[in-house]
């Protein structure tokens, strides 16, 4: 029989997996698996659990917010023998569920995963620390990880345009920079960077254009916007347009990218959660194949090998 390991934060969302927990127990069951099921206990658990998992695993299934799924992905990675990862979201804003076709229904969304395939992606690195789907920093940036917990039970997605609209107003500093793109070098000064791989950001769909998974490479959005009005046009611009036509705004492909602080550094946020190595250099690229098991949904948009 098939071996499936459930790794659940309690904490997410608002507890809706650990009210549900027999009903999944009893659906991978349905799908013909042995399943083991493991609630976190402390930031970075879900990392140290896979890390220790057997090899003979065959669907680790990460059921949780962004933050939750990064943990398991960076403990997956340290692996001699990867698993076979897929994410069961139950967070704020579920980037990675959506984009990959789940909806809110954790019941539904469970069956999508066990019906779904096994992919290959690339799985972004910064300084050897993985990021799932984005790393940033800069204003804005460090929404996810400071809008209170509390607030973002009370009012989901909705805590996050809070917060936003609290500071709006406040200083917006910029930050000096030497980086390079494929070992071309390039300087200037920026108000926040975004490296992603990934078409959802922020709850924002289509966030780039025609971005694949599996092309090896990642995308970089350097922002040098520092008045607040063209600021909120670029966010209006993601929303409802091409973000590359705006100016103030660069956007790059890279395989690999270095980024060099001229300042001291500040945190980045990393999967929607703070990430400092308190270095002033940053390393980013890519570990590529990474097995996940997603729905069936999304995947010619999503894949250039089907």
């Amino acid at each position: 029989m098939k071996k499936c390991v459930v790794i659940v934060n309690p904490k997410s969302g608002k507890g809706f997996v650990k009210k549900n927990l027999l009903q999944i127990e009893q659906i991978i069951t349905d799908y013909g698996y042995k399943v083991r099921i493991i609630l976190t206990k402390y930031p970075q658990h879900a990392t140290k659990i896979i890390k220790n998992l057997e090899d003979d695993i065959d669907l680790v299934i990460s059921a949780g917010g962004d933050g939750t799924f990064s943990e398991v992905m960076n403990g997956n990675i340290l692996r001699k023998k990867p698993l076979v990862l897929s994410h069961l979201p139950v967070g704020t804003t579920n980037d990675i569920g959506y984009m990959y076709g789940l909806g809110n229904n954790i019941l539904e969304n469970l069956k999508l995963i066990l019906e779904g395939s096994i992919k290959e992606l690339d799985v972004g690195l910064i300084n050897n620390h993985a990021f799932t789907y984005v790393a940033s920093f800069g204003k804005f940036m460090d929404i996810p990880y400071k809008t209170p917990q509390q607030l973002k039970r009370r009012l989901g997605y909705l805590a996050y345009v809070f917060e936003v609209c609290k500071r709006i107003f406040d200083h917006i500093p910029t930050y000096e920079i030497d980086y390079f793109l494929d070992s071309k070098k390039y300087h200037g000064k920026y108000t926040f960077i975004i490296i992603s791989n990934a078409n959802r950001i922020a709850g924002i769909n289509n966030f780039y254009e025609d971005v694949k998974l599996d092309d090896n490479c990642f995308e970089v959005m350097l922002c040098s916007l520092t008045r607040k009005r063209d600021i909120l046009k670029a966010i209006y611009a993601l929303k409802t347009s091409n973000i590359s036509n705006v100016s103030g705004i660069e956007i790059y492909k890279a395989h690999e990218m270095k980024i060099v602080f001229k300042d001291k550094n500040k945190p980045w946020c990393v999967d929607g959660e703070e990430f400092l190595d308190n270095k002033n250099e940053y390393f980013i690229g890519l570990k590529y194949d990474v097995r996940m098991q997603i729905p069936k949904k999304n995947i010619g948009r999503l894949f250039l090998k089907q």
